[in-house]
């Protein structure tokens, strides 16, 4: 039987406006032209002319954060501890079971930009897709978000899954996640007016603190998630070893046997 596989990954690139202002990545390029001198260097008595169509070779040089690109978050990124009061695991410590799993895809992108998911707004996309939720299981959000990467408004786009909706997901055995926005919690522009309104520090980055009673991992930044049917295949997104990392850049694809 034909496997077909579906990419769930962003670019790694310059000049789009993918993360905030000093945390964006940086990649030089480096041309078989311009690696020339370096080529030389190695072999002293060697000529521009001697190399076929004088070119050396083609590298690039990049300046990144661990939470650049496609990239999974581990239980270290939203706190010390997890499960409780436990050591919370380092991008290298997560399971690879996690890693490979049957997904499960739901539905926001009705919701407006900044809204905060519930538990209830959980429950009733699994009643509408017919599915109940196995432990392990990948559960990832399609949001408003992922049609506007690549525009400046991204990372203030897409609503956010709130601590309650985590803690849903948590407590049915699931331990990783995924969404195609930014953040897994709504965008912070929209939780600052919430925050200025009430006084309330809870929430903020509610849903990456539901990991300190439960430790599970999160993937940010997907894309294309808008081809995926609600149920069928299978996610491998198995993060770059880091040591000691909060998270680790991933190619997370879709599997379709």
């Amino acid at each position: 039987m034909a496997r077909k596989i579906i990419d769930l990954s962003v670019f790694l690139e310059n000049d789009v406006i993918s993360d905030p202002p000093g945390y964006r990545p940086k990649i030089d390029y480096i041309d078989h032209e311009t690696s020339v001198p370096d080529l030389l260097d190695f072999f002293p008595g060697l000529k521009t002319e001697d190399l076929p169509d004088g070119e050396a070779w083609a590298i690039e040089r990049v300046e990144l954060i661990t939470h650049n690109g496609t990239h999974l978050d581990a239980p270290y990124h939203f706190a010390t501890t997890m499960d409780g009061g436990q050591r919370a695991i380092t991008i290298d410590e997560v399971s690879l079971d996690w890693c490979f799993q049957p997904g499960v895809k739901l539905d926001f992108r009705h919701f407006a930009d900044g809204t905060v998911v519930t538990a209830a707004d959980v429950e009733a996309e699994l009643t509408r897709i017919g599915h109940t939720l196995s432990p392990l299981e990948i559960v990832v959000v399609n949001t408003a978000a992922g049609a506007r990467y690549g525009s400046d408004d991204y990372v203030s786009a897409g609503c956010g899954i709130g601590y309650e909706a985590t803690r849903y997901l948590l407590d049915r055995g699931v331990r990783l996640t995924g969404t195609d926005g930014w953040s897994w919690d709504a965008p912070f522009v929209h939780t600052l007016k919430e925050y200025q309104a009430s006084g309330d520090a809870s929430l903020i980055w509610e849903g990456h603190k539901a990991g300190r009673d439960i430790g599970y991992c999160h993937l940010e930044k997907l894309h294309n998630l808008e081809s995926l049917p609600a149920t069928g295949f299978t996610i491998a997104c198995f993060p770059v070893k880091i040591r000691a990392a909060s998270a680790g850049w991933t190619r997370a694809v879709a599997i379709f046997d």
